[in-house]
């Protein structure tokens, strides 16, 4: 199982942003933009942690060289059940350089865009501190 997952199943934050790369890029499910970086990554990971509840991984697929995976989950946000999956991408050194987020339904996607960015400046902040 990668390192990455296990971090997040077990609530450990500083595991899950010691498996970054410095500079990783976040593609978020409901932004334009991506965001660069291990700070804004990791502090936007640290606050997904909190708005979803009852997360769980329930698929984990890998790509023959153990490089890119696609890990499938289920989570709440509100009373919206979403489904999603992180698709992650390791460098040289086994660390992630790329992390995309896609998620389901639209309903959901609309309640963690209104969650997430109600936390952004708060974000923003921890990532200039990073």
């Amino acid at each position: 199982m990668l390192a990455f997952r296990k971090a997040v199943e077990a609530h450990d934050l500083a595991a899950v942003e010691a498996a970054l790369a410095d500079d990783v890029v976040f593609t978020s499910p409901v932004a334009f933009k991506p965001y660069p970086g291990k700070p804004v990554t990791a502090a936007i990971l640290r606050h997904v942690s909190e708005v979803f509840g009852d997360f769980r991984y329930v698929r984990e697929m890998a790509s023959p060289d153990g490089r890119d995976h696609a890990l499938v989950f289920t989570a709440k946000v509100g009373d919206r059940e979403i489904t999603g999956c992180d698709f992650l991408h390791l460098n040289e050194e086994g660390l992630i350089d790329d992390l995309m987020v896609m998620v389901r339904p639209l309903s959901a996607a609309q309640a963690l865009a209104a969650e997430m960015g109600a936390r952004f400046e708060q974000i923003s902040r921890e990532a200039a501190a990073g």
